[in-house]
């Protein structure tokens, strides 16, 4: 028992301390701060090797190019709703937003395997950030690497003359681009989350994303396949991405514009919805 009334009134020790430090940091609805972080987080991998993750994707559009440029020179010409371009001006959006869609999905997927494989997902998962949070934090790195690929890609096609990338409709070439790579962004956090291994990783890759993006249009007009390849290409969900960005270049689509926007935003809302739902249930990243 207490021997004095002041002794009635003090504080316990843990108090006294708690006191000292301060109050508890609160939040709001976001956690802007460790958003941030994370965000930064996701950045801060891929240019602290950017010879890699930015340069080498740069120089393997080129090659594409230059290698198609040489089989072709000036003499291709497309025919169909393309009729009158040149090949190489029809190429060269989709060997740019082919880098965009396979950077960004890289990015995220790489990055959680990682986690998964060395067992340091307890950084982003102790701390006060929702798996809304965590959803925007890894989609937002990887599109940020994804628009910069394409960005860089885009710039050095032009000024080296590879092809002409004159811009029809500026917002065509802003929307799609921002859904290629929140698209992919969040496939990759989806595959990145799902993989055990790298090898699970690398299935996904090469089974699944880069298939799509070959298949989708990227190197010829949809209309030269017979039926029904041709049908099945509208279900690629690729080929909107890849046929709203030409447009946005070239003008000229294989399919209605309007089409393709209301498409890719559903396909990149789900998306995010499921990465949302793997964070929120601990899928295969809590014991």
């Amino acid at each position: 028992m207490p021997d004095t009334a002041a002794e009635l009134t003090e504080k316990p020790a843990f108090q006294t301390v708690a006191a000292s430090l301060g109050e508890p940091r609160t939040y709001g609805v976001i956690n802007g701060l460790g958003l941030w972080t994370l965000y930064k987080r996701e950045v801060g991998r891929f240019f602290k090797v950017w010879m890699q993750t930015l340069f080498a994707p740069v120089v393997t559009t080129l090659l594409f190019m230059t290698v198609f440029k040489l089989a072709f020179g000036d003499r291709g010409q497309l025919t169909g709703d393309f009729a009158g371009l040149n090949y190489n001006s029809f190429l060269a959006p989709g060997l740019v937003v082919m880098g965009v869609l396979q950077n960004a999905f890289q990015n995220s997927s790489s990055s959680l395997t990682i986690s998964k494989v060395q067992g340091s997902q307890v950084d982003f998962l102790m701390p006060p950030l929702s798996p809304l949070e965590l959803t925007i934090g890894f989609v937002a790195g990887a599109a940020t690497r994804g628009l910069i690929v394409g960005l860089i890609s885009g710039v050095a096609i032009h000024l080296s003359g590879l092809a002409s990338l004159d811009i029809a409709h500026v917002w065509a070439v802003i929307w799609f681009s921002l859904m290629a790579s929140i698209m992919l962004g969040a496939l990759g956090a989806m595959g990145g989350i799902w993989a055990d291994k790298f090898d699970h990783l690398a299935a996904v890759t090469n089974f699944v994303i880069v298939p799509l993006t070959f298949l989708s249009g990227t190197f010829y007009d949809i209309k030269v396949l017979v039926e029904p390849f041709r049908s099945l290409a509208l279900f690629d969900p690729f080929f909107y991405l890849i046929d709203g960005f030409r447009y946005g270049f070239l003008g000229v689509s294989n399919s209605d514009i309007f089409v393709g926007v209301w498409v890719t935003a559903a396909l990149a809302f789900l998306s995010c919805a499921a990465v949302w739902w793997m964070f929120r249930s601990g899928y295969k990243l809590k014991a």
